[in-house]
Formats: structure tokens, C-alpha cells, sequence
């Protein structure tokens, strides 16, 4: 009786307490094993490796096989024309929201118990970054509730501990831009070629438009879908109020200039030395794979650009003298060193790095050959040291005659000069 008097008088209550119990389960298994943002990385992605010259001039970007070109700029390197072309276009309330989409999940939540799917988008910037940094790779693939909450519930304690502009940097320097280009700055320096800092607007435009299908408006690919993708931007920038409709005119009427090169690469020979010292630091524990370098080399790109050029034409020239004769001299290596530390100024490795008739691949410059004329001083140089009890002098008689040579084997030597005589 006194059980059915209790359930009669707060039947609210118990209910209440009921439907608690049954969402306990569902709870649990949403939240029970949230990541923490206490451990938010900079970027889930392996960064690109930079080899610069002497003077900082980029000479190659070893781009990881994992992902692709990645390089992570501080807040205050972030162009403030792209940062509002992207707020503009992914989350105009970016400033204000509390990092989650309410409607968004309200939608979701409507559309979980009609019984449909889950869709994606209308994500804020914040919530990407909780889902790209936090999420392993199979949650970020799930199109269910369950992701949906749990992103959500990230970004609100993301927007708690750090500033908006440290959610925008994390955005901006970790989002797939197409091109095997993930960050602003890789996406930059691919479709550009010049730092992200100095992009203009109708460039800043373009590449905050990337993003929402960064295979489809593709520049290099799809040129006509991009500029449609860049004009559609360039007007939520004006809706928005960050632009006037001068400017947006303008910026829609300035035609654009690619990178031709988007994966350059100097000094290729040099390059291939580098990478190997770079992969044996690696081995020995000495350097992380994980961590973002620049190197800079000792190597000036203009001496090396004479170096190259000097080598094209004396082979050419070398080739009209003696037309005639059959040399067959196609190849040519050359180092340039500073006399007073040894530092390499230029590597050549061949006439061609690219030309495998005469295997242009194959580094000259440290291959073993025969040295050639290329060592005399040195033998004369130990001749004529005056520490020596039998050192020559400018006065010792030298016979320029034919000599033959007994080897350790018995076998003769004679030298001959390189026209036979």
C-alpha cells in the first residue's frame, strides 16, 4: 500500500526518473571515452620537410607519402584577407557562437528520430577542428548522431579553452586544400607560389573556397569551376560586409596567376645528398619524422645557377670544336667550394638530372672514377714539400718522356696522354 501510495503521489517524478535511467545507457556509450582537448595537437599531419639555400630560397619541400605539403604558421603569420574570406564562407558567426552549430544539431536530433540519416555539413570551423585534430580516422568517416553530439560537446570545450584566433590558426593550417596541399601556406606556395602572407584578395578568395570540395574546384584541373567557387566567395565577403562591391568587382575581374611549377625542385643532386643525411639522422634518432624543419643548406642557388649554365655551354662548345673527332663527351659534374671553410656553394652532378641517355640520375660529382689530370697538383704539391728529405724544387730536371711502370703484379704500365700520344 504504501508503495502505490508513493507512486500515486509523485508519478511526474518517478517518470522523470525513469526516462533518465533509459537515457543513461545511450549517454554513456556517446561520452564514456571522449578524447580530451587537453591534448589538442597542432596538426594531426606529418609536416613537409623544407631545403632552403645559404640565403633561405626554397630549394625543394620533401612532401611525407601520408598526406602531403604541410606548413603550420603561427596566428600572427595568418594573412587577415584569407581569415575573413574563410570566416565568410565557413562560419560567418565565428566570432560569436559558442564553436557549435545549434541548429545544426537540432536538425540532426529531428532527423535521428524520423528514423533517416544523418547527414553531413553545416559544421562550424571549430567543430572541423575538433573532428579533424581529435577523431580518429573511422569516427570522422561516421555520418551518425552519436558523431555528431560528440563533435559538438569537443568544440564547446574547445571554445572554452583556447581564443578564436587559436581555433581559426588550427583550421587554417591543417584543412585539405587539393593539390596534395593541406594549411594555408602549402596552399599558397601550390597554387601561388609566394608565402600565404602575401596573398591578395581575389587570391585570398580562391583558396578559402577549397575547401568544400577541394578535388572539384581544383584550379589545375577545373579552372572554370574554381573562378565560379572564388566569385560565389568573393560575394559572401560583400554580404558579409568585409569587402565593399568595388572591391569585389575587382578582385572578380583581376585575372589570376598560377605557380607553373607547383613542385620545384634545385639543385636536384644536392638535394638527393640532404635527403640521405636527413633519412640517417632520422635512423639514428637524432631527428623526429613528426616535427616540421626547415634546413638550410650551405648552397647559394645563383653560383648554382651559374654552375649549371657553365656546364651547358662549355659541353655544347666542346661538342662545335670537335665535331670531327668522336669524344662523345655528353656529361660534365662540377663543385664549387668556399676556399675558406669548405662549405659546397654549387653541386652539379651532371649536365641534365633529367636526361637518362646520358643518365643524368647518376651523381658525377661523388660517383668513384678515375681523377684524371684532375690530381696532379696534388702529387706535385707532396713532391715540392719542402719538409720532405727528397722534395723537388723548381730546379729538379723532370723527363717528359714516355716511362712504363712495373704494377705490384708484375704487370707494365705505361701512361698515355688523352689524344693517345
Amino acid at each position: 500500500m504504501q508503495l502505490f501510495f508513493l507512486l500515486r503521489r509523485k508519478p511526474i517524478q518517478y517518470f522523470l526518473f525513469g526516462l533518465l535511467l533509459l537515457a543513461a545507457g545511450p549517454l554513456a556509450y556517446t561520452f564514456w571515452d571522449m578524447p580530451s582537448v587537453d591534448s589538442l595537437p597542432d596538426t594531426v599531419l606529418i609536416p613537409s620537410v623544407r631545403i632552403t639555400d645559404r640565403n633561405g630560397r626554397l630549394l625543394y619541400e620533401i612532401i611525407p607519402q601520408e598526406g602531403g605539403r604541410n606548413t603550420v604558421l603561427s596566428v600572427e603569420n595568418l594573412s587577415q584577407c584569407l581569415k575573413d574570406a574563410t570566416i565568410a564562407v565557413e562560419d560567418k558567426n565565428f566570432y560569436t557562437n559558442p564553436g557549435v552549430d545549434l541548429t545544426g544539431i537540432i536538425r540532426a536530433l529531428w532527423i535521428n528520430l524520423r528514423g533517416g540519416e544523418t547527414i553531413a555539413g553545416g559544421s562550424t570551423i571549430t567543430q572541423q577542428v575538433a573532428r579533424n585534430l581529435l577523431m580518429d580516422e573511422d569516427e570522422r568517416m561516421e555520418r551518425t548522431l552519436r558523431r555528431k553530439l560528440r563533435e559538438a560537446v569537443l568544440a564547446w570545450q574547445m571554445t572554452r579553452k583556447l581564443s578564436k584566433d587559436e581555433i581559426l590558426a588550427l583550421y587554417l593550417n591543417q584543412i585539405n586544400y587539393g593539390g596534395m596541399a593541406y594549411g594555408v601556406e602549402a596552399a599558397s606556395q601550390t597554387y601561388f607560389g609566394k608565402p600565404a602572407s602575401e596573398l591578395l584578395l581575389p587570391e585570398c578568395a580562391l583558396i578559402a573556397g577549397l575547401p568544400q570540395a577541394p578535388g572539384v574546384y581544383n584550379p589545375f584541373t577545373n579552372p572554370d569551376l574554381a573562378k565560379n567557387r572564388q566569385i560565389i566567395v568573393l560575394g559572401v565577403m560583400e554580404k558579409e560586409g568585409y569587402i565593399t562591391p568595388e572591391e569585389r568587382l575587382s578582385a572578380e575581374k583581376t585575372p589570376l596567376s598560377f605557380n607553373p611549377d607547383p613542385y620545384p625542385i634545385e639543385a636536384p643532386h644536392f638535394i638527393w645528398i640532404i635527403k640521405n643525411q636527413l633519412d640517417q639522422l632520422t635512423a639514428d634518432g637524432l631527428l623526429s619524422s613528426q616535427q616540421s624543419l626547415v634546413v638550410r643548406t650551405t648552397l647559394d642557388l645563383d653560383a648554382q645557377h651559374l654552375a649549371e649554365e657553365t656546364i651547358k655551354r662549355r659541353i655544347d662548345a666542346f661538342k662545335q670544336e670537335n665535331e670531327t673527332l668522336s669524344y662523345n663527351v655528353n656529361n660534365a659534374a662540377l663543385v664549387a667550394l668556399d676556399p675558406h671553410n669548405g662549405e659546397i656553394l654549387a653541386l652539379v652532378g651532371s649536365a641534365d638530372f633529367f636526361d637518362e641517355s646520358i643518365d643524368g640520375a647518376l651523381n658525377m660529382a661523388t660517383s668513384p672514377r678515375q681523377t684524371g689530370s684532375a690530381f696532379k697538383p696534388f702529387v706535385y704539391a707532396l713532391a715540392l714539400d719542402p719538409t720532405r728529405s727528397n722534395a723537388w724544387t723548381v730546379a729538379t730536371p723532370i723527363l717528359d718522356v714516355s716511362t712504363t711502370f712495373t704494377l705490384r703484379d708484375g704487370t707494365p704500365y705505361t701512361p698515355v696522354n688523352y689524344d693517345g700520344l
